[in-house]
């Protein structure tokens, strides 16, 4: 190689950090809960197992794994060896929970500790990691560390600590004022300007640089399951409205 890039083997390899913004290096030494799809390589002896075949050889995977709806996004890495976590070029950011609390959206989470127990948020798409341990989160763009009180757009947010779920805030001043608002919300589309998470009391929120998502089979799935409390007439509107909504974007 050529151009000063640095040629990385299993000992030179960080342990347990960045190898750059965009990818993160562990340690491995046992088991890490991990996002599907996000090792990119691995050097020793490391073995995967999704999460729900797992369970049925090792209780305490159902004791920190509780998410049915996530069960199938998600696997276990065991062994030793170094382990190279990526997510489509997203920065990636470790951070530490202390006997801590911390809900993060869903689709950026990657990899945590088994120290760490994950539970559903009761807000849709979100996770909640309890204990203490270490995880990986990615975002589009740095990450942005603010306080409550404080709106934040759905779609920049990141994830919030030590503080109450947030409840949604709508300015209808926006609506009112803006005729195109108006006509994407009839057809399901919502800006941060017209639709914010209002966040109340202490706490840390998390916001990314960006809106930019990544796509959450898990919500999708969620939001099917709950079609099924639907008659056939509201389903039918349901769905010409979902059409209309991809049409729009």
């Amino acid at each position: 190689m050529t151009g000063g890039s640095t040629v990385h083997d299993a000992q030179s390899l960080p342990s347990n950090d960045n190898i750059n913004s965009y990818s993160f290096c562990i340690d491995l030494n046992g088991e890490w809960f991990t996002s599907k799809g996000a090792m990119i390589a691995y050097y020793g002896n490391i073995d995967f197992a999704g999460v729900a075949a797992f369970a049925s050889r090792a209780a305490w995977v159902a004791s920190r794994f509780s998410s049915p709806i996530y069960t199938q996004d998600w696997v276990i890495a065991a062994g030793q060896g170094k382990l190279v976590i990526g997510d489509r070029g997203f920065d990636i950011n470790s951070y530490d929970l202390d006997a801590g609390n911390l809900t993060i959206k869903a689709s950026n989470l990657l990899a945590f500790e088994t120290g760490l127990e994950l539970k559903q948020s009761i807000v849709p798409g979100f996770l909640t990691l309890i204990g203490t341990g270490k995880f990986l989160a990615s975002s589009s763009g740095p990450v942005i560390f603010v306080e409550p009180p404080f709106r934040a757009d759905p779609d920049a947010l990141l994830g919030w600590a030590d503080c109450p779920s947030p409840s949604v805030h709508y300015d209808h001043n926006w609506m009112a004022q803006s005729f195109m608002a108006g006509i994407q919300g009839m057809f399901g589309r919502e800006s941060g300007e017209e639709r914010q998470y209002d966040f109340t009391g202490a706490g840390t929120i998390l916001m990314q640089s960006s809106e930019q998502m990544r796509a959450d089979g898990a919500l999708v799935r969620l939001v099917e399951s709950q079609t099924n409390l639907l008659d056939a007439q509201s389903a039918g509107s349901l769905g010409q409205r979902l059409v209309m909504r991809s049409q729009q974007q």
